[in-house]
């Protein structure tokens, strides 16, 4: 282990040296586990828990980084916003070093753009509120955690009769990309850990679909190293006894119901739609677009962005990253053309990124 990784289990390392010494114990054969969130990545990496992991138990790196997953003409319409006159785009500030096709939020900052770091979409609504004469839109991204804040953020504008402001939204769900992965079979999960702070709005009902249709257990982890590897423990033991369900480690914060109150707005506000996930193409019902009673906060319809289209670039293979097909040290660009100062994809770009994580504690 790392001295990184030695620092990171600091608080209580005999916890995670325990679970270690059990996994080898419980461990029969080879497993190939799939950690859903690029947190959860970063922490892997970070602590040093997959080289210390027994030689049979494979992690693989899954698509759970909003940011990675942003289709490209998206990041395209948030830079063609910031350059129109009267507009301003409101973001976080994960977003605005993501490349286009061409650009990013920062070039377009730097061009005389108006793009604005914001902590919350309610924010965004009091930009609004406070310039009436000019267009506000919040670049609406992110898995289910973000959904409800965003829900909120139109349910407040729409009330206050706050016409100026718009989303542009590119939300996406977790239990579709898993099982879209698991049916196409292009690389072996036997079990998969979901990120619990998803799990903490949704619940976990969807994951027990997901478990019982594909046959694959899931353990809700939180973020710290020794979560993580409880997680993988806990799963270990379910395949090998053969059980197919879904385990919740991360009981301090994740309810089976999870927010009911987070998830009716988000209810009231969106609906399911086919999205498109970049390196990956468009899944089905896996995203989440404003209900038809919204759509005056749609940022594409007020903006007739909808014909702008990208292509990926042919020399990132963030998507098979992002599907844990190729671990991000074996694609040809990683830190020689693709460094975190001058990224070919999302995936080293992101603070969740699995490329930027190798290269922050493996490069070298």
């Amino acid at each position: 282990m790392n001295g990184t990784g030695l620092l990171a289990w600091a608080r209580d390392p005999g916890f995670g040296l325990g679970i270690m010494a059990e996994l080898r114990r419980v461990a029969t054969r080879p497993w190939r586990i799939m950690e859903v969130c690029g947190g959860q990545t970063h922490a892997l990496l970070a602590a040093g828990i997959d080289q210390a992991l027994p030689a049979g138990i494979v992690m693989i790196h899954g698509p759970g980084c909003p940011v990675c997953v942003t289709p490209v003409e998206t990041i395209d319409r948030a830079v063609a916003l910031a350059r129109r006159p009267g507009v301003i785009l409101a973001s976080f500030g994960d977003m605005l070093r993501v490349p286009g096709s061409g650009e990013d939020l920062l070039s377009a900052r730097a061009a005389g753009g108006d793009v604005r770091v914001v902590y919350s979409p309610l924010e965004a609504v009091e930009m609004a509120a406070a310039e009436p004469d000019r267009q506000v839109v919040f670049f609406a991204i992110g898995f289910e955690t973000t959904a409800p804040a965003n829900a909120m953020a139109v349910l407040a504008a729409k009330e206050r009769g706050i016409s100026n402001f718009s989303l542009l939204v590119s939300q996406v769900m977790v239990p579709p990309v898993l099982a879209a992965l698991t049916a196409a079979g292009e690389v072996k999960v036997d079990g998969f850990l979901a990120a619990g702070h998803v799990c903490t709005v949704t619940g976990l009902s969807a994951y027990e679909e997901f478990a019982a249709q594909h046959r694959k257990p899931v353990v809700a982890t939180g973020l710290e190293p020794n979560d993580i590897l409880e997680g993988i423990l806990i799963l270990v033991r379910m395949l090998e006894q053969g059980e197919c369900r879904v385990e919740n480690q991360y009981a301090r914060s994740v309810r089976p119901g999870g927010n009911p109150r987070a998830m009716a707005a988000v209810a009231r506000v969106f609906e399911p739609v086919d999205q498109k996930w970049r390196g990956i193409g468009v899944i089905p019902a896996s995203g989440l677009g404003l209900r038809p009673e919204f759509s005056s906060f749609d940022a594409v319809e007020r903006f007739s962005l909808a014909a702008l289209r990208a292509e990926e670039s042919g020399e990132c293979r963030s998507g098979e990253v992002l599907q844990g097909l190729l671990r991000p040290d074996q694609c040809p660009a990683f830190a020689v053309s693709c460094t975190p100062e001058s990224p070919l994809g999302a995936t080293m770009v992101s603070s969740e990124g699995a490329c930027a994580a190798y290269y922050h504690y493996r490069r070298g």
